[in-house]
């Protein structure tokens, strides 16, 4: 079976709660139970993960890199647009990266235009609330699938 990570950023835990007008009304324990079917679904083992700190964070994707996970999906949250540590952090791993977001940040404030991941990830999926994490880990599959063996 394959594992893949789905990392949640700083300020996700706060999904139902936050700004509904962009994010909805789905919490951050929803999304995963949703993750936890679909990674059922599709034979993968499947860890979630949050943290609120930058440090833990990088912490965590290091940690990754020595754990042999198949792909990671994440949503760093702010960490996107000015996160350098947590770039290269994933800059460290070799497994296919996948970047999400709930809210569609290309048509929001011009600072969330900028993706410190973009250029480390596979693709980017956002603007589908919870969907753009399912989304997601079907991309990661999908490109774990395709991976050599």
């Amino acid at each position: 079976m394959k594992k893949i990570v789905v990392l949640h950023g700083v300020n996700l835990n706060m999904f139902g709660r936050r700004d509904p007008a962009q994010y909805g009304s789905v919490t951050l324990s929803e999304i995963n139970g949703k993750l936890h079917e679909l990674a059922a679904e599709l034979n993968i083992v499947l860890e979630c993960w949050q943290t609120n700190h930058e440090g833990e964070m990088v912490e965590k994707i290091h940690a990754l890199h020595e754990a042999r996970v198949d792909a990671v999906v994440i949503n760093p949250g702010a960490w996107t647009h000015y996160s350098y540590a947590v770039m290269d952090a994933l800059a460290i791993l070799t497994v296919p990266i996948v970047e999400v977001h709930m809210s569609h940040v290309h048509a929001r404030e011009p600072f969330r235009h900028i993706s410190l991941v973009a250029p480390l990830a596979k693709g980017q999926i956002t603007g589908f609330g919870m969907n753009s994490y399912l989304l997601g880990l079907r991309a990661a599959w999908s490109l774990v699938l395709d991976e050599p063996t």
